[in-house]
């Protein structure tokens, strides 16, 4: 049984220690790291990870001018604006971090690298091996030349953000830094109060130092189409006008969530909204559909800047889930009916939409919704396609309806705006036969790293308990 880990250690570098890249990471001369017995407690009266690594940039040279133009998305930004990634080791964040710094913006990445420890808690890993951060950078670095300045520490700690923002004075904030799954949040009641207090209290000290210490700083906030949940309505981009009784507002869209993940990031526009209206914040918060590929112009530079990809039942999404499970001849789990439809987007339109927003700010008081997502997909609609791209490459692909594990109509209406991105210049990766093939052959590149034992889901919605859970490596 794997059971929840539990760290405290030190390291203590004495002054004559070169550091790991010369003139580009330096450490402190004491660092030193530290959880609680589990991560999972809602007490943050001491910091859970207080080491500061900073990878310093040699210059700040202001990159090349931009075409003429409105949307400066397919080009360098008109002066080197900084840009600080919270969560920019994950799966969005560290993509989006290589493609900002790759388009001239200086780039801080910040995160306390606790997705790492979920792998170890959970016995799981990424199909892809992974790179520890370091050697990314470093990677990073010797390839472009290019500095991304690092910042290891939970944004809970309100002192190491405050430190933090001080260091980079970033003018813009890409949030990536949240527990992100649905199932993880469902797993016991400790996962549940840590995701809500790390992804709601996160954002709250994200805002505060926004406030305090950058005004003008435009936040990115990576939401979710989740918070949506499945109406038998049209869902709006945020905001929908009502008549009601004679008279009419354009109220916040309803919400829906359908998890204390969904639930935390329904908490978090709302705290966002309220401190646009109070404080004059400036936010956009992206609704994001379900991200499916692993990679991007700058993570195939080399194989030490590879994504992760998941296929786990935990944090595995359904079209990666399902072309790993077709590439070790395993049945394409469908849980219930399959009528399941969400909005999908390729991973290179995430961190697109994310430049885009960046380069088209909000205006000072304004929070602005966008439903960051390109098609959509019923579960079945996406086995029908793994099945068919299969074929063509040899493989006899089955699929077999396992029970839901979750709480959620497996047959509804769902038509879902999207175009306020598309307006700003957003040019859509579609969902092809080519792309298929080509994450297909993916998967079975690294098909020996599958552990069969992760494919199936493991966490009910029903039976959450509030004993602490333990998992079977």
């Amino acid at each position: 049984m794997a059971h929840l880990l539990s760290t405290s250690y030190s390291v203590k570098l004495s002054s004559g220690c070169k550091p790991l890249i010369q003139n580009s990471i330096v450490f402190p001369k004491f660092v030193s790291f530290q959880t609680s017995k589990t991560p999972f407690t809602s007490q943050r009266s001491q910091s859970s990870c207080t080491v500061r690594a900073t990878t310093l940039s040699a210059n700040r040279e202001a990159p090349n001018e931009p075409s003429q133009g409105i949307h400066q998305t397919s080009s360098e930004p008109s002066k080197s604006k900084r840009v600080m990634v919270i969560g920019g080791d994950g799966y969005c964040g560290w993509a989006t971090a290589l493609h900002l710094s790759k388009k001239g913006y200086e780039v801080a990445i910040v995160d306390s690298l606790v997705r790492r420890l979920f792998d170890h808690q959970l016995g799981i890993d990424s199909l892809t091996p992974i790179s520890s951060i370091h050697d990314r950078l470093r990677c990073w670095k010797a390839l472009t030349g290019k500095s991304i300045e690092l910042y290891i520490g939970d944004i809970c700690d309100f002192e190491f953000l405050t430190d933090a923002f001080k260091s980079f004075e970033p003018e813009a904030v890409v949030h990536f830094g949240e527990q992100r799954s649905a199932p993880y949040s469902m797993i016991d009641r400790s996962r549940a109060v840590f995701t809500q207090n790390n992804n709601v209290i996160g954002t709250l000290n994200v805002l505060f130092a926004i406030k305090e210490f950058g005004e003008q700083c435009h936040l990115v906030k990576l939401g979710t189409m989740g918070e949506y949940g499945t109406p038998n309505i049209d869902i709006e981009e945020g905001y929908i006008t009502i008549t009601h009784n004679g008279r009419t507002d354009t109220l916040p869209y309803p919400k829906q969530a359908s998890s204390f993940y969904h639930l935390s990031k329904v908490h978090d526009s709302n705290n966002i909204a309220f401190t646009c209206k109070a404080w004059g914040i400036r936010a956009t918060d992206l609704n994001q559909g379900v991200v499916y590929g692993v990679r991007t112009d700058e993570t195939e530079m080399h194989e030490e800047l590879i994504n992760r990809l998941d296929y786990d039942g935990v944090f595995g999404t359904a079209l990666n889930r399902f072309c790993v499970q077709a590439a070790v001849d395993h049945p394409l789990t469908v849980y219930g009916k399959g009528g399941q439809t969400r909005g999908y987007l390729d991973i290179r339109d995430t961190v697109q939409c994310v430049e885009i927003a960046i380069a088209n700010p909000a205006q000072a008081g304004e929070f602005r919704v966008f439903n960051q997502f390109t098609e959509q997909f019923s579960v079945n609609e996406l086995a029908a396609l793994v099945t068919k791209a299969g074929k063509k490459l040899g493989i006899d692909v089955q699929t077999t309806s396992v029970p839901n594990p979750r709480v959620e109509a497996e047959e509804h209406y769902y038509n879902a705006k999207h175009t306020k991105l598309i307006e700003l210049g957003l040019k859509p990766h579609l969902l092809s036969d080519s792309l298929l093939d080509s994450l297909l052959n993916f998967a079975l590149k690294y098909k020996d790293r599958v552990d069969r034992k992760q494919i199936m889901p493991s966490v009910s919605w029903r039976k959450i308990g509030a004993k602490p859970k333990t998992v079977t490596a």
